[in-house]
C-alpha cells in the first residue's frame, strides 16, 4: 500500500471517475500518467507510508534524499487541478507540469510530473525543485518514484 492506512487526511479526495480524470487533464493541459490515473482510482490522494525518495544530490531536506508527505489526487480541496496552478504561480516553480503534493517545507521545494522532454501528452519523468527552482529528475515516470519510495527512517529521519 502506497499510502498510510489510516489515513483519512485533508489531502484524500472524493471518489474519482473517468470524467473527473478529463477536467483535471484539461485544465492542465497534459494527459496524466496511467500509473498516476491507477492510483487516484484505489485512493484519491493522501499521506504516504514511505515519504522518502533517494536522490544523487544534496536537497534543501537532506544530502541525498527528498521527504514527500502528500501526493495529492484529483479534485476536491487538494487536487491536482486545483492546487498545481496556484502553488506554480505562488512559489515560482518552473512551469515544466504538474506539482504532485507536498513536502514538509510546505512551499520552498517540490516534486513535480515534468512534461518538459515528453510534451504535455508524453509520459512524465518526476523531477524535484529545491529553493533555486531548478529541476532535477529523479524518477523517469511516476510508476519508479512510487516504487522507489522507502521509510525516511532508513536516513535516520524522524518523519514516517
Amino acid at each position: 500500500m502506497i499510502f498510510d492506512q489510516a489515513d483519512e487526511s485533508e489531502y484524500v479526495g472524493p471518489p474519482v471517475d473517468a470524467e473527473m480524470i478529463r477536467q483535471a487533464e484539461d485544465l492542465l493541459q497534459v494527459r496524466l500518467p496511467k500509473s498516476y490515473v491507477d492510483l487516484v482510482f484505489v485512493q484519491n490522494g493522501g499521506v504516504l507510508r514511505n515519504r522518502c525518495f533517494p536522490t544523487k544530490f544534496p536537497t534543501s531536506w537532506a544530502s541525498d534524499h527528498v521527504c514527500v508527505d502528500a501526493i495529492w489526487g484529483v479534485g476536491g480541496t487538494y487536487g491536482v487541478d486545483v492546487v498545481s496552478p496556484s502553488v506554480i504561480a505562488e512559489w515560482g516553480y518552473p512551469e515544466i507540469g504538474v506539482v504532485l503534493g507536498i513536502t514538509p517545507s510546505a512551499g520552498h521545494d517540490t516534486v513535480m510530473l515534468d512534461y518538459s522532454e515528453c510534451g504535455p501528452l508524453g509520459e512524465p519523468s518526476v523531477s524535484y525543485v529545491d529553493e533555486d527552482r531548478v529541476p532535477r529528475r529523479i524518477a523517469n515516470s511516476f510508476s519508479e518514484f512510487l516504487h522507489g519510495l522507502v521509510s525516511c527512517r532508513t536516513y535516520g529521519d524522524d518523519v514516517d
